[in-house]
């Protein structure tokens, strides 16, 4: 009898796992808006200027994230750094989605902080001017390492 039992909570087992899943697009369905959990996110990239759509993903899906209800701070290091100069974020145009300068504008009037790696910044002439145009700030490994303590979710792009 006991057989029996288990057999067919066993057989009910792929059922309770289908119920959050979206048959439509094959994923699992997001939680409910009442479960949600905010998290801290940490985005780092080092992805310039050579990939513009790359490089504006941190950007981008920061400003997704920050929208979703998520707190956001974005580590630049490399030719990342690069993107920083206003000249440059106006010539970087990602496949599919509008000028990066548009995007880091967005991201700037949200609030979302951005470091820019000290060393790599003054290697590439990139200027405290330069980041001021975006809210950015001299990061070092001090502050990363602050940010990956901070964040519940560290995402590199």
């Amino acid at each position: 009898m006991s057989r029996r039992s288990f057999l067919s909570q066993l057989a009910a087992f792929p059922l309770v796992a289908l119920a959050g899943f979206d048959s439509a697009s094959g994923a699992q369905a997001p939680a409910s808006a009442g479960n949600k959990k905010s998290l801290n996110i940490m985005m780092k990239s080092a992805w310039g200027s050579d990939d513009p759509t790359k490089a504006a993903f941190p950007f981008l899906h920061g400003m997704a994230l920050a929208e979703a209800g998520h707190s956001v701070q974005i580590f630049l290091l490399g030719e990342a750094v690069g993107l920083m100069r206003k000249s440059l974020a106006e010539a970087v145009v990602p496949v599919g989605w509008p000028p990066l300068a548009q995007t880091l504008e967005k991201v700037a009037a949200r609030k979302i902080p951005i470091f820019a790696c000290g060393a790599c910044s003054r290697a590439r002439g990139v200027s405290e001017t330069d980041l001021a145009n975006y809210g950015a700030k001299y990061g070092n490994p001090t502050i990363f390492v602050g940010l990956v303590e901070w964040a519940d979710r560290v995402i590199t792009e």
